[in-house]
């Protein structure tokens, strides 16, 4: 068992939420479901994604998801970019600038190719200055733009 788990708190939502993140990735599954009330939505799912553990509850009203905490997804390639961010934004998400985006419950997205961090830690500190402001134009960030921008 991990020692810190992530607790995202819904209001009716966590269900449709539990099965959109356990669709998306390739190692995910629904640990358990927790329902005082059978007539009601869960209380807690308890699910994982790429062996990290989340409990997703559904509180109510009382509080909201804001950007000052976000998820953040290490993409292997742009076919990962694309299958991530399409996913997550479909169905009501938005997508904001170098590569967040609100998936439709409001939960904060980070959706980073590993080349970008490869091209911002360049040792030529040009290269990585342009790679750096391309990204800044970027919504839904693109490896082969980055890689033109830090070629100059």
């Amino acid at each position: 068992m991990q020692k810190i788990t992530t607790m995202l708190w819904f209001d009716g939502q966590a269900e449709d939420a539990v099965k959109l993140y356990t669709s998306l990735f390739r190692n995910a599954k629904t640990v358990s479901v927790f329902t005082p009330e059978p007539s009601k939505p869960p209380l807690t799912i308890t699910f994982e994604l790429e062996g990290r553990t989340f409990e997703a509850l559904n509180g109510g009203p009382m509080f909201k998801f804001t950007e000052a905490m976000s998820l953040m997804i290490h993409c292997a390639d742009q076919a990962e970019v694309d299958h991530f961010w399409n996913g997550l934004t479909a169905g009501g998400g938005s997508e904001s600038m170098c590569g967040w985006l609100k998936d439709p419950f409001g939960v904060s997205w980070q959706v980073i190719p590993n080349r970008l961090m490869e091209l911002l830690s360049d040792p030529d500190r040009d290269k990585a200055g342009r790679a750096m402001q391309a990204m800044l134009t970027m919504k839904k960030i693109v490896i082969a733009d980055l890689e033109a921008a830090a070629k100059g």
